[in-house]
């Protein structure tokens, strides 16, 4: 059996590497500029009153801990399964490989479901005269994105282009709303320094930094696209580092803005809480035309994640962790549509069962503990030899025409990620318990999976260990 998977797995043509630098950085600031911003503002804010941009800032520093060791472990293994091939190579588990995978994977599903959830809150209701069921709007929503999904990786970047650039230009409106208000001596700027927790205010800045971080993620989709990007390691760190410079820039304005400007009750109470600015603005900009550059951030959003959870669908087939059915490639687009048709499915099923707020502190949840684990398997990983090959060895990859030196992170930095990461992930931050029930189920529907895959595929052999690093 595993003779046969390797052989379909070898058979199958390799993705197309297509994507330069400019469009790698639009890519990592488009997908963390998105849902997170437009929807949860209002949901931070009753975390901790007034001083909505402290979490934001906590959970900027976080994603930049996390984000050093993505770009050390990239250079080294510029491939498609991003955290899980990480595990695969420091930990050498094939269970642990994945449940990481499986993480990864539910994240951006249950992200992109949030996103289709919030699809139809107070931003489509400020376009249509009439209502419209939030889960017919997220399922056509959601058909509207995966049809992009499947024209093709060239295609669903240049999409995510014109999205990013859209809703960069709505974040920018708000900042220079914010701008406006200040030279006017408009609003109340001391609001926004004011910190109203219900309980201990360190709790309260902890669980709005959770919540916080639900708008951060989306650097670490883009490792998923190493193996289609033109120059990996070169290309990849500073992307990455100049996406997340940009996107937490602009966060930390509009969240002084939104404060500065609206009461903490009215933020609270809204599901579209940037479209409260531009209403009580003095600098006259169309409701409609904001609630429209919303619902383009939260496609933006949604396009990405499911971009990238089929993406590691392919990618956990090619290490052969999960059957290689699924990562079959269409001969003329060149894209993973078993994968796209997997992971549609489940996110549409998410929408059908959760709400906004639920699947975003799962997606958050998971993604912590992964990140624990990338931040641990980059300090294993340099205690192998660095020489090798890559592809059935220790060292790095090599991509042709990529010369440029490894980015090396500084070794304290996965320390502190990985200790953040679990601190966030705890019960410290006020979490309620249905969210970790939600997530223990959605990891034990990956255990299943993996035992019916290992009686599928068969234990892993010889070969299969040198693939695992």
């Amino acid at each position: 059996m595993a003779e046969s998977t390797q052989a379909v797995r070898d058979q199958q043509p390799a993705l197309r590497r297509s994507i330069g630098r400019t469009v790698l950085l639009l890519f990592v600031v488009g997908d963390i500029l998105g849902a997170g911003i437009y929807a949860l503002t209002g949901t931070v804010a009753a975390e901790v009153g007034g001083a909505i941009w402290l979490p934001f800032l906590l959970a900027f520093a976080l994603a930049a801990l996390t984000a050093t060791a993505y770009a050390e472990l990239v250079a080294r293994y510029p491939r498609a399964a991003g955290a899980a091939l990480y595990a695969n190579r420091a930990f050498r588990r094939p269970f642990l490989t994945f449940l990481v995978a499986f993480a990864v994977m539910m994240s951006g599903i249950t992200s992109a479901s949030a996103a289709a959830r919030a699809f139809g809150g107070d931003y489509l209701a400020e376009l249509l005269p009439f209502g419209v069921p939030t889960v017919v709007a997220a399922w056509v929503f959601l058909g509207l994105i995966t049809l992009v999904n499947v024209l093709g990786v060239s295609e669903s970047v240049r999409v995510n282009v014109v999205l990013t650039l859209i809703e960069a230009t709505g974040l920018l409106v708000i900042v220079a709303i914010g701008v406006v208000a200040l030279v006017r001596g408009e609003g109340d700027p001391g609001r926004a320094l004011e910190l109203r927790t219900e309980g201990a205010t360190w709790m309260g800045v902890l669980g709005g930094a959770a919540l916080a971080f639900y708008a951060l993620l989306g650097f670490e989709d883009s490792v998923n696209l190493a193996e289609e990007a033109k120059h990996p390691r070169r290309d990849y760190p500073r992307a990455l580092f100049g996406g997340l410079a940009i996107a937490g820039a602009i966060y930390l304005a509009v969240a002084f803005t939104a404060s500065m400007l609206v009461e903490t009750d009215v933020l609270v109470g809204s599901t579209g809480p940037l479209l409260e600015v531009v209403k009580v603005a003095g600098l006259v900009f169309p409701a409609w035309l904001f609630a429209l550059i919303a619902l383009l951030a939260v496609m933006n959003t949604a396009l990405i994640n499911m971009m990238m959870a089929s993406r590691l669908v392919y990618g956990m087939a090619r290490e052969r962790i999960i059957p290689a059915l699924f990562g079959r490639v269409h001969a003329r687009r060149r894209t993973p549509v078993v994968a796209i048709a997997f992971t549609v499915v489940l996110a549409l099923t998410l929408t059908a069962t959760g709400d906004l707020g639920d699947l975003a502190d799962t997606t958050v949840l998971l993604l912590l503990l992964v990140f624990a684990v990338v931040n641990v398997a980059v300090l294993v990983l340099r205690r192998r030899p660095t020489s090798g090959p890559g592809e059935d060895g220790d060292g790095p990859e090599r991509v042709e025409g990529d010369s440029a030196r490894s980015f090396r992170a500084p070794t304290w930095a996965p320390v502190v990620g990985a200790v953040v990461s679990l601190v966030l992930a705890s019960p410290l931050t006020g979490r309620e318990g249905s969210v970790y029930l939600r997530a223990a189920v959605l990891l034990a529907i990956g255990v299943v999976l993996y035992v019916v895959n290992r009686l599928v595929v068969g234990r892993v052999d010889a070969d299969d260990a040198a693939l695992a690093g």
